[in-house]
């Protein structure tokens, strides 16, 4: 998923959840379905419990995280 695709699903305002990470705009946070996910729910369930999500929504969610938590290594000479 390039990252329009990316920006395309995960939003950020101010006016929604506090201008945490959200899928399309709507009130279901990545937070949300990562926590999902750790708890052992798999996609199918997700999407039946959340029919308004698309597979993609949960892919965008699990790339958005994993970029977020990739940051540079400080090493001291």
């Amino acid at each position: 998923m390039n990252q329009v695709e990316l920006s395309e699903r995960i939003t950020v305002d101010p006016e929604i959840c506090g201008g945490r990470p959200c899928l399309r705009g709507m009130r279901i946070r990545v937070k949300d379905i990562l926590d999902l996910l750790a708890a052992g729910a798999s996609r199918e369930e997700i999407l039946i419990d959340y029919p308004y999500l698309e597979d993609e929504d949960i892919s965008a969610a699990l790339i958005y995280a994993a970029r977020q938590a990739d940051h540079p290594v400080l090493r001291v000479a």
